[in-house]
């Protein structure tokens, strides 16, 4: 992995990055398993909703006064917001409470879904990119908007694999799958996943990473289940590199007729 992150590092609004998990804060027991569970992910982004932080005292607020011994990326949410006006205006106020320029983008079109409002999610990125931010929108597992997205200004894209805190896993890999292959951005898997299965199975699709909050943070060890994940996704992204076998309809022996382990020309 390693060598993954020297020659082909995750790389978002221009900030190489060594982890390809993303860590949401939320959820977690006390700030002590917060802080232990990060350790264990090896994560060097963050998100967390901006309504639950302080603006007026950012750094000292009770969320991240937790985290600010580590060298960590931010990636505050917009979660709460149901217009792009809304999540335009807290970005706003984010960045200049001294969060940064990254923002995630979460506006949902429904109270008992969560699922995004891809019409105003797509408004938001437009004006946020506009605005110099690094825009990751979360969004449903649509292709063509994902690619609406991208050329709107994200600098990565973040469908669902299910309802957000479903856990239900990836619903859709034909779609994830086909939006990892086309879009230019990375690929960040975000919402509904489970267990380290579902985030192994995200990366073999071809994700460029996965962000992971509410089956880390109500496990009942979220320690063990952040490296649980970190190996997980780790172990998706080289199995992708590797490029799995082919899928068949029928068996197909390992050995050949003559029983030999190896093909002709082979290793003896």
């Amino acid at each position: 992995m390693m060598e993954d992150c020297e020659n082909n590092p995750l790389v978002i609004g221009g900030v190489k990055l060594r982890s390809r998990f993303l860590f949401g804060t939320g959820r977690f027991p006390n700030p002590g398993v917060l802080q232990a569970a990060l350790e264990q992910s090896g994560a060097e982004v963050i998100t967390f909703a901006i309504r639950r932080v302080n603006l007026d005292s950012a750094q000292d607020d009770s969320i991240l006064q937790h985290v600010t011994d580590r060298q960590l990326h931010y990636l505050p949410n917009t979660s709460g917001a149901s217009t792009a006006e809304q999540a335009v205006r807290i970005a706003r106020l984010s960045r200049a409470a001294g969060l940064g320029s990254w923002i995630k983008v979460e506006i949902s079109g429904d109270p008992r879904t969560l699922l995004p409002d891809p019409i105003e999610t797509l408004r938001a990125v437009e004006q946020l990119a506009k605005e110099g931010f690094t825009v990751l929108p979360y969004t449903s597992d649509d292709p063509l908007l994902c690619r609406r997205l991208e050329d709107a200004g994200a600098s990565a894209i973040m469908p669902g694999g299910s309802p957000i805190g479903s856990g239900l896993g990836i619903l859709n890999p034909y779609n994830l799958e086909l939006i990892a292959s086309s879009s230019k951005v990375p690929v960040i898997v975000d919402a509904g996943i489970g267990s380290p299965k579902d985030a192994a199975q995200a990366m073999e699709l071809g994700a460029a990473g996965v962000l992971a909050n509410t089956p880390v943070a109500k496990a009942n060890d979220p320690v063990l289940m952040a490296r649980a994940f970190k190996l997980a996704i780790e172990a998706g992204r080289l199995s992708w590199l590797a490029g799995r076998i082919p899928r068949k309809r029928y068996a197909s022996a390992s050995s050949d007729e003559a029983g030999s382990l190896y093909p002709a020309g082979g290793m003896v």
